[in-house]
């Protein structure tokens, strides 16, 4: 390809509401060009990027045997319905009738689709296992797109399911998979964290988040210094902590002493004050976290989350253990005060003194949780359920069928489940999500085989997705740098760039065609830069597109010498106008690559 016939429009200045690095280089080097909000075009060197992607996911994704499908972008309401999930998703799910009053949505994922897909292909286990993935376009309603194709609302990806007639078989594939995608991102050239997750609305278990890690990344990560522990912060455990954290000791750190009583604390409502009131570390203070669980139709419960003081309530995770119970909670929000006044019939809350004696009789609720970490707690100081007023000397160990469940958000410090090392936090772009779906899809929507036994019996699922367009922003948030795109190890541009210095000297001029030729004839992706510009501004376009090499015919022909400049790092390497210089630039790119 010559620059002079590329389609491709480069800018000085990035759009005013770019902020992330990868968004401002991907729409000034004219990989990408908004159409709307959070939709965008791919460009020819855009879509060549994510050309590359495609090969090499479709590559590895061909040698596990799964096979690939595409599924229709506009999905059937009805399918939505039958699986559960119609008003569950939210927002985010864009609906829409059609002129026969039909309904449908634009996917944001195919669970329901494929399902259907295996309900009417597969009658026996002698079918099973079966892997079917596609690389389609997705659509997700975001109310706030940002960071050009990190969060978009329109994006590219591939999504798998796969089919089994046992557990242990879906273990077996989703390790595969776990090992097939840890092999598309090395090939992509990615410093990347496999992390334990939550499943979200995709719902099921076992589920891992493949991260790229990058400092603007959204999520953040909670890894082990010394094992290969690491988990999305939203359901990260740890070591059961039987002690106040040592930075953060600002009292005795040995447990509080006092008989079992009532006492007056008058206007004592923070965790802070009511440390500072009886000079006691907040590890032995008891958290009261009173959040607002919302359904589909608007209704709600108040759940309660009981934590130690220097702990704060990890919402996931009291979602996810409500859930275990009733299903049918969406997410949870800040209560009132006013809301949290009035629950119950027998009795009023004071925010500020919520404590668990008495909280079921007073509100009457089911949903009342207890940190894992407070099992057996003892010499507590809490709530006493009335204005002005804490108990002391409390021991939850006196208490009578106490539901306990992992509350706490991880915090820096605390040890790992593991091994007992260090935990600490870092920064990843989600790039990959695995999952044990089970049966939670074909159950619902009557998905099922014939088993050995002539019984019919629920398809076991898994759900493999990997956003292909999100890959471009996350390779750039990683490895660009100030001047711009510097791409992956497999997922790049050109393999060289040769920039003619001057494209009005001949002498330069034949001779760059003449190598341009000649790697083009041994399958190197190359780009001839013959435009008649400036040579700074030829290297800027170098610099901020980020093809791999550059090679630089100019004065120094003359000599009998070119410049090969590596994008990564800048490393520049000098070469001889001899007989061995196209196997000497080949030798450099193969071992530069």
């Amino acid at each position: 390809m010559r620059f002079s016939q590329l389609f491709v429009n480069t800018l000085k200045e990035a759009p005013k509401d770019a902020l992330l690095k990868s968004h401002q280089y991907l729409v000034r080097g004219g990989f990408i060009q908004q159409v709307g909000s959070g939709i965008y075009n791919f460009l020819p060197l855009g879509k060549k990027l994510l050309d590359k992607v495609r090969f090499i996911i479709k590559e590895e994704m061909d040698i596990t045997n799964a096979q690939e499908i595409l599924m229709g972008f506009v999905t059937p309401a009805d399918l939505w319905r039958e699986s559960g999930r119609y008003e569950k998703y939210g927002r985010e799910l864009l609906r829409l009738v059609d002129r026969k009053e039909n309904e449908f949505v634009l996917g944001p994922t195919h669970e329901e689709v494929v399902t259907f897909i295996a309900k009417n292909g597969v009658k026996s286990y002698k079918q099973l296992p079966v892997h079917l993935y596609q690389i389609h376009t997705k659509f997700r309603d975001e109310v706030r797109p940002r960071f050009g194709l990190m969060r978009g609302r329109e994006f590219i990806m591939k999504d798998g399911y796969s089919f089994h007639s046992s557990f242990e078989d879906l273990d077996r594939e989703f390790d595969v998979m776990e090992q097939t995608y840890k092999k598309i991102l090395e090939r992509i050239g990615v410093d990347f964290k496999i992390v334990e997750a939550d499943s979200g609305a995709i719902g099921g278990s076992g589920s891992k988040e493949f991260m790229v890690l990058a400092p603007c990344g959204e999520d953040t990560i909670v890894v082990c210094k010394n094992c290969e522990y690491g988990a999305n912060i939203e359901i990260s455990s740890r070591a059961l902590r039987l002690s106040p954290r040592p930075s953060e000791l600002k009292y005795d750190e040995n447990p509080p002493k006092a008989e079992f009583g009532r006492f007056y604390t008058p206007n004592v409502k923070s965790i802070e004050s009511l440390s500072e009131f009886f000079k006691v570390d907040r590890f032995y203070l008891l958290k009261a976290v009173v959040k607002k669980a919302l359904r589909a139709d608007g209704s709600f419960e108040l759940v309660y989350g009981f934590v130690r003081g220097d702990d704060e309530i990890e919402e996931t995770k009291l979602l996810n253990t409500i859930n275990r119970v009733d299903s049918s909670f969406i997410s949870l929000e800040d209560a009132e005060s006013s809301e949290i006044a009035q629950a119950g019939k027998n009795g009023v809350l004071e925010v500020g003194f919520i404590g668990p004696y008495g909280l079921g009789y007073i509100t009457q609720s089911s949903h009342i949780y207890f940190d894992e970490s407070l099992r057996e707690a003892k010499g507590l100081i809490c709530g006493a359920n009335e204005k002005d007023y804490h108990f002391v000397g409390v021991d939850l160990d006196t208490f009578e069928n106490l539901n306990f469940a992992d509350l706490a958000q991880t915090q820096e410090g605390d040890l790992c489940p593991k091994c007992n090392g260090e935990l600490y936090y870092t920064k990843g772009i989600e790039v990959g999500h695995i999952f044990k779906l089970g049966t939670k899809y074909s159950h619902a929507m009557n998905a099922q085989f014939l088993d050995k036994d002539g019984k019919a019996q629920d398809l076991i699922m898994g759900c493999y997705g990997f956003g292909v367009s999100r890959i471009l922003p996350a390779i750039l948030e990683q490895k660009s740098d100030e001047l711009g795109c510097v791409w992956g190890k497999e997922v790049k541009v050109f393999d060289l760039a040769i920039i003619i210095s001057n494209v009005k000297d001949i002498a330069q001029s034949e001779f760059a065609t003449k190598i341009y030729e000649e790697c083009k004839a041994r399958g190197i992706d190359v780009l001839l830069d013959d435009r008649d510009e400036r040579f700074g501004v030829k290297m800027k376009d170098f610099e901020l597109l980020g093809f791999s090499f550059a090679l630089i015919v100019g004065k120094g022909l003359n000599e009998g010498r070119l410049e090969l400049i590596k994008r990564e790092g800048l490393k520049k390497f000098e070469l001889q106008c001899d007989e061995n210089i196209l196997e000497n630039l080949l030798g450099i790119l193969g071992r530069n690559s």
